[in-house]
């Protein structure tokens, strides 16, 4: 009786810590991970926008006219107004913590793309941890299967 007591609560030792950490743990690297590929995206957009509007800026140096941007901004609970951006030579880019730069159009793609190669090196980051724990659940899993004597196919 104690030998079959010993391993219900084995069993639910392992239970508990694959339930309580190693999932816990799982998604908390996922939103991490999807908050850095968030960010990823929005880079690049603003990487795309600036190369449109160095484009238009240079067909309007042929024509010799100063290039005007009109857009919309979401003013927030995706409510949007008509802008009218007088002088696109300069953008305010967010370089973190809440702080934005001036910055030469130039000036924003090489920031962009150093930012891009620091947040890449950070996603794959995540995934090996996510591989990780992944491993370590599969591990815990084929112990509890183990422990269990369940001999289940995949």
């Amino acid at each position: 009786m104690s030998k079959n007591n010993d391993l219900n609560s084995k069993v639910l030792q392992y239970e508990d810590f694959l339930n309580s950490k190693l999932k816990s743990d799982l998604l908390e690297v996922h939103k991490q991970r999807d908050l850095v590929y968030k960010e990823m995206a929005e880079y690049l957009q603003l990487k795309k926008t600036i190369e449109i509007i160095q484009q238009q800026q240079k067909e309007n140096i042929n024509s010799h006219k100063q290039f005007e941007l009109r857009t919309k901004i979401d003013l927030g609970c995706n409510f949007y107004c008509q802008a009218l951006i007088p002088d696109t030579s300069f953008v305010y880019v967010s370089v973190g913590y809440g702080y934005f730069v001036q910055m030469t159009l130039e000036e924003a793609i090489i920031f962009i793309n150093k930012k891009m190669k620091i947040l890449t090196e950070k996603s794959d980051r995540f995934v090996k941890d996510s591989a990780k724990i992944k491993a370590h659940i599969r591990l815990v899993m084929e112990g509890l299967r183990e422990i269990q004597n369940l001999n289940v196919e995949k």
